[in-house]
């Protein structure tokens, strides 16, 4: 059903998103941003409410994807080189958001950053 979606990526800021979503919709592919007016009006909540959401229809999902990880930018440490995955070695990792419990979804910027390895799944800590 056309009405079904699929969550892409979600993104920090509005801003981030618009190169991908621009790039989807080029290729015709429907976008729909959650959460992108909410952060427009309050970018501090960005960590509590998961960041602007990139959602496409459920039946473009695997083009969505293909294109995506054509053009997505993986994340970097504070030196410039890309995350190592120490599970699979992969430098394929973008940050992750976990904020469990109402401290850090109150004051989300003492959360350790974490990435987690889109090859294998991992979550690691960053150094």
């Amino acid at each position: 059903m056309e009405d079904k979606f699929y969550q892409l990526a979600s993104f920090e800021y509005v801003a981030d998103v618009q190169i991908v979503k621009g790039k989807l919709e080029s290729e015709g592919i429907p976008v729909f941003l959650r959460d992108e007016n909410t952060l427009n009006s309050d970018p501090l909540i960005s960590n509590a409410i998961g960041g602007v959401k990139l959602q496409v229809y459920s039946k473009d999902k695997e083009r969505a994807i293909a294109i995506y990880d054509e053009i997505r930018a993986y994340a970097v440490d504070n030196d410039g080189e890309p995350v190592v995955c120490p599970n699979c070695k992969a430098q394929k990792s973008e940050p992750y958001y976990n904020s469990k419990g109402v401290f850090y979804k109150l004051f989300p910027f003492f959360e350790k950053r974490k990435y987690k390895c889109l090859n294998c799944g991992m979550i690691t800590n960053s150094k």
